[in-house]
């Protein structure tokens, strides 16, 4: 099965700027997604990108973060610009069983998982 790892995350200052990395181990072409969670909350989708680079992002991201992946390094990445305190809380990286992701974002539909990395956006 595959392993994922997660890095990259830290504290920022309101409108900075994160990179967060996911590396993959035992990769094979799947949908990768990212996905975050802050305390008492439920976890909700970020982005996901199909093995053709493929992106999309919830609509409370787009335009800030940018999913990208290369294959041929098993490892995939989350760009976050402007963040704000609304955007803290712990992302995981996540892979589905297939390689499309669909338009279906939902965590029950990712059967591998990250242990995450911590965000926080300070005001």
């Amino acid at each position: 099965q595959l392993q994922l790892t997660e890095s990259g995350g830290g504290s920022v200052q309101g409108g900075g700027s994160l990179r967060l990395t996911c590396t993959v181990a035992g990769y094979d072409l799947r949908c990768m997604g990212w996905f975050r969670q802050a305390p008492g909350e439920d976890r909700e989708a970020v982005a996901a990108i199909n093995t053709a680079g493929e992106a999309q992002y919830s609509d409370s991201v787009r335009g800030r973060f940018t999913i990208t992946r290369d294959n041929d390094k098993n490892t995939v990445w989350l760009n976050m610009a402007s963040l704000n305190p609304e955007d803290a809380g712990v992302y995981y990286c996540a892979a589905r069983e297939t390689w499309r992701c669909g338009t279906d974002m939902s965590p029950t539909t990712f059967k591998y998982w990250g242990q995450g990395t911590q965000v926080s956006v300070s005001s």
